[in-house]
């Protein structure tokens, strides 16, 4: 028996300096049903995270100052709770493709832990950028102005140190990286707190993943870009998941689809269909797709749906940049809650 519920995914726009974002951002979420923890849950060490953040992203402590005042919490529980230092996260799946430049990623979660959020972010001292929120601050996938592309990739949580989980490295590269090299340059410096792959395009359509543990990071330059939840590189293996068939697999198919010469719409569904061997509905389990998503580097645009066979909808971020275009409020979708099968 199928029992679909409609997802509904708030689309935010932010604007001025990151203390204003932050500000913004505090009323969003006294607004909403976001979940407002009013005490420190994670007990990390604040001041390392702080000093850090203070190196790396002044302007990320900035709008985390603008949210701690906007929520009548001190800057030490907000960044606890929101700057993803020394965090434990669950297992996610996560497929990317990168096909004539443009870039197409499923995400794989749970509803329960999903934002529903895209931000529309033009911060005044940033690079402005279009991404699905985590925990409010990171990005789990995101383009910028100039044509970045980032997407996370979950590997493994086993082996971890003192660092910052993935969709806060991802913000920071799209926030201050304006090409693969910039972020290739960053991403090296950033500590990281577990194992993820991190697949990259930008406008010149060079294509990359980093296969990024806590104790180092290796390159792999693909074209096509295929990225799935495992490492390649010879060095990083003995880092990933016992059980990595599924990641592989998924990876198979898509190259298969290559031969295929597919349009973008049509590579978009291929990863949407309800029946794709791309297309997870174990929610339960951390493992449900949540959204298709296509970002076009050259044509600075966005296609998206939410849920299972979603009509793909098409923003120009270039007419967002442009103060021209008029972001819908929300955007939904459907997925099927009580869908029952082993998993892939």
């Amino acid at each position: 028996m199928r029992s679909y519920e409609e997802l509904i995914v708030e689309v935010i726009n932010v604007r001025g300096s990151y203390y204003q974002i932050g500000l913004q951002q505090s009323k969003e979420l006294l607004s909403t049903s976001h979940p407002i923890q009013n005490e420190s849950l994670n007990f990390i060490n604040v001041q390392m995270a702080k000093q850090l953040l203070q190196f790396h992203s002044p302007s990320l402590l900035q709008e985390m100052e603008g949210l701690a005042v906007g929520l009548a919490q001190t800057l030490d529980s907000v960044i606890d709770i929101y700057s993803g230092y020394n965090i434990t996260f669950p297992e996610m799946g996560c497929t990317s493709f990168v096909l004539d430049g443009n870039y197409i990623r499923n995400y794989d979660f749970s509803p329960t832990l999903y934002d529903a959020r895209l931000v529309f972010s033009n911060p005044m001292n940033g690079y402005a950028s279009v991404g699905f929120s985590q925990q409010i601050i990171g990005r789990l996938d995101g383009m910028n102005e100039c044509g970045l592309v980032v997407g996370l990739h979950f590997v493994n949580n086993e082996y971890h140190g003192e660092g910052f989980i993935a969709p806060t490295i991802v913000r920071i590269l799209l926030e201050q990286c304006k090409n693969i090299e910039e972020a290739l340059k960053l991403i090296t410096e950033l500590p990281h707190g577990y194992c993820y792959n991190y697949s990259m395009t930008d406008q010149s359509g060079q294509s990359l993943v980093v296969e990024a543990s806590p104790q180092k990071q290796e390159l792999r330059y693909e074209n096509p870009l295929i990225c799935t939840n495992h490492f390649q590189a010879t060095s990083m293996k003995e880092k990933n998941k016992k059980n990595i068939q599924g990641s592989v697999n998924r990876k198979h198919f898509i190259n298969n689809l290559i031969e295929k010469n597919l349009t973008t719409i049509a590579a978009y569904r291929h990863f949407n269909n309800g029946n794709s061997p791309l297309f997870f509905k174990h929610y339960e389990e951390y493992f449900g797709t949540l959204h298709t998503i296509v970002y076009s580097p050259k044509l600075l645009e966005v296609i998206v749906g939410i849920g299972e066979d979603a009509e793909p909808i098409t923003i120009s971020f270039k007419d967002y940049l442009n103060e021209a275009l008029t972001l819908p409020k929300r955007l939904k979708g459907w997925i099927d809650l009580n869908y029952k099968d082993g998993m892939e």
